[in-house]
């Protein structure tokens, strides 16, 4: 268990100055220029600079560069996970990945909103000419140069989408990827001083600010937990003179959790399932037999067979058009159609999963697709066009589609009961 912020460390937030390239000399007097996303932070014998950066900013990779350059300190500290710095360093990082499983462990969903939240970063860096955590890679690169050490001070993503993920519902989850999916195809031309704007907050909560108040839980672990994982990795990094490259949205956020006791093994398990949860999966399907059955009772064969085909269709259809949404293969199509009544009942297979895995098998991705991920998720059009991106979104559409079903025919069963 990692502890910080123990007694007498003690805490000073400083602002940071550095000279212009060429300095101004007014009434005698050598004037330095405030850096607002530059700040000096003291714990015990540490001497922290703290960068706060926009992902896609030009602006933001020449400071970092700049300032590792000038402090030459004993340690860079970057806000990457071990996975996010094997992504960054290493292209070949898809080819290793196997749909199949990814499906069959449930983590479609946090495969799926990991690449449309790298889209939007990629889309507004292609837009400014450069590559999405350019200032990160200049700080590795950087370091290099002037013999730091470079220290990875972020959580791991998947434990951070796992948490997540782990504390919304199906419905919550079809609702933020539908809002990103539908900002995907919204984006216009973005200016460079729209970009460095981005320095006032994080990416990803610029992203998600529409809907935070909808899911707390979405600032709680994606910004809150981490300010704290990051404010603690950084002040126990090793070193004395240490430099932090973190998005600055974390800024506000690491200063004021810089002396709070952080438990970083807490930070790191996934929560148990609520109780309710496992209740709520076995919900839906016993209502939906309760009322067929109760139609049977009380309204006879006629009645009975209307309520059960009123469902039937209702969720077959709409998860049928999920897949074709998707781009589905006809064969996916009719998986989605026949699998939607069976996968509703059984809470413990879902009509996307059945989707996903007819596609899989009938579309089987090729060893091009996983190369071409990162290029062809740099558009919208790619996510259909690629095999991969393609098996997730029929997931996700044939799934919405069911769900959707299923909240349309119940009101319909109980009409025709009525």
């Amino acid at each position: 268990m990692d502890r910080a912020g123990q007694a007498g460390n003690m805490f000073w937030v400083l602002p940071k100055t550095y000279p212009e390239s060429k300095s101004k000399v007014e009434d005698g007097y050598h004037h330095m220029i405030e850096d607002p996303n530059v700040h000096s932070l003291v714990f015990g014998d540490k001497e922290v600079t703290l960068i706060g950066t926009a992902h896609v900013s030009q602006e933001s990779s020449d400071l970092v560069e700049r300032m590792i350059a000038e402090n030459k300190p004993d340690t860079v500290c970057v806000e990457l996970c071990a996975s996010r710095y094997q992504s960054l360093i290493q292209k070949q990082q898809w080819e290793n990945m196997h749909i199949v499983k990814v499906l069959k462990e449930k983590k479609a969903f946090l495969l799926l909103s990991n690449l449309i939240l790298a889209y939007f970063q990629k889309k507004i860096g292609k837009q400014l000419g450069i590559r999405p955590g350019a200032e990160i890679l200049k700080a590795i690169e950087t370091a290099g140069t002037t013999g730091s050490h470079v220290h990875l001070a972020d959580r791991e993503i998947r434990v951070t989408l796992s948490r997540t993920w782990r504390l919304m519902g199906f419905w919550a989850k079809s609702k933020l990827i539908s809002q990103l999916i539908l900002s995907m195809g919204e984006m216009d031309e973005v200016k460079t001083e729209d970009i460095e704007a981005l320095k006032k907050k994080d990416m990803l909560e610029s992203l998600l600010e529409e809907i935070g108040e909808s899911f707390p839980a979405i600032r709680q672990v994606l910004i809150d937990e981490r300010d704290q994982y990051l404010a603690c990795k950084i002040r126990t990094a090793p070193g004395r003179r240490i430099v932090a490259v973190v998005g600055a949205g974390h800024v506000p956020g690491i200063k004021r959790y810089w002396q709070a006791d952080v438990d970083l093994n807490a930070l790191e398990q996934l929560p148990p399932p609520k109780w309710y949860q496992s209740l709520l999966k076995w919900a839906v399907p016993m209502l939906i037999v309760a009322m067929v059955a109760l139609g049977f009772f009380y309204g006879g064969a006629h009645g009975g067979t209307r309520m059960l085909l009123s469902w039937v269709l209702l969720n077959s259809l709409l998860a049928g058009l999920g897949a074709v949404a998707a781009f589905g293969h006809p064969l996916t199509v009719l998986a989605a159609i026949i699998g939607a009544p069976f996968a509703t009942l059984h809470p413990l297979i879902s009509v996307g999963m059945i989707a996903a895995l007819v596609e899989a098998y009938v579309k089987k991705p090729m060893v091009r697709d996983f190369q071409d991920l990162l290029e062809d998720t740099a558009s919208l059009k790619g996510f259909w066009k690629n095999k991969v991106t393609r098996i997730l979104l029929v997931f996700f559409f044939s799934g919405l589609g069911g769900m959707i079903g299923n909240l349309i025919a119940i009101p319909f069963m109980v009409k025709v009961f009525a």
